[in-house]
Parts: C-alpha cells; sequence; structure tokens
C-alpha cells in the first residue's frame, strides 16, 4: 500500500495511476546510483519517500522484469555478503537515456502543477 503524509497527523492515499507512473523512474533512479537488489530497492524507495511509499516485491519484480524486456536494465547473480546468491540489477545505457527524458517530462508536468497552483506548492 502506498501513502502519502499531506500534512502532519494527514495521510492521504497515492493513487495506483500515480504509482504506476513513477515506478520506472524510481526505478531507473535508483540503479542510476549503483546495480542494487529487489529488497534494497524496496528500501531505498521507502526511505526516500520518507515512509510515504511502501512498495511490495509482488508490485517491484514485474516492473523489473519489464524493464529487463525493454533492455533498459540487466540482471545478474552476485552474492551478498551472508553468501547467499542474490539477483542484482544494473542500469543500462538505453536505460539512462530513458531515464533522462522521463525526468525531463516528470519536471514539465511538475512546472504546469506549479503555474496551475499560482507558484505555490501543491500541498499549500
Amino acid at each position: 500500500m502506498a501513502r502519502a503524509t499531506a500534512n502532519p497527523g494527514t495521510t492521504m492515499a497515492i493513487t495506483k495511476d500515480l504509482i504506476a507512473a513513477s515506478s520506472t523512474p524510481l526505478v531507473l533512479s535508483i540503479l542510476k546510483q549503483g546495480d542494487s537488489y529487489g529488497y534494497e530497492i524496496i528500501q531505498k524507495v521507502r526511505e526516500s519517500s520518507d515512509g510515504a511509499l511502501e512498495w511490495a516485491d509482488g508490485m517491484l519484480y514485474p516492473i523489473l522484469h519489464r524493464l529487463e524486456k525493454k533492455d533498459l536494465v540487466e540482471s545478474y547473480w552476485g552474492q551478498a555478503d551472508n553468501g547467499r546468491r542474490r539477483k542484482y540489477y544494473r542500469l543500462k545505457k538505453e536505460g539512462r537515456r530513458v531515464l533522462t527524458e522521463q525526468r525531463k517530462a516528470w519536471d514539465e508536468v511538475h512546472d504546469v502543477l506549479n503555474k496551475l497552483n499560482g507558484g505555490a506548492p501543491c500541498s499549500a
């Protein structure tokens, strides 16, 4: 379940449509920082959103598989510190290009929202 805090003490749900639209640039942004594995990606989303986005395995892995199929990321097996095998994901060159495009698109949408809101933050 994803949620966003609108004001202290108030919780507002983030719609499934917004979660779906933001999932690709979020995952690609995380992988731009370096190779990562599923649980770590989920943790980074949670930490980066201050707990507003809570992703589950069942949501993340279909996204990762779709990104692999589109040749934006690649996976490989590595060994964790505890000796267990773990599947890692890394951003490919095409993934970097798509991330740049999607960041520009998100920036444009953000700018429009700000203009429509009189330049004030959307939470105001």
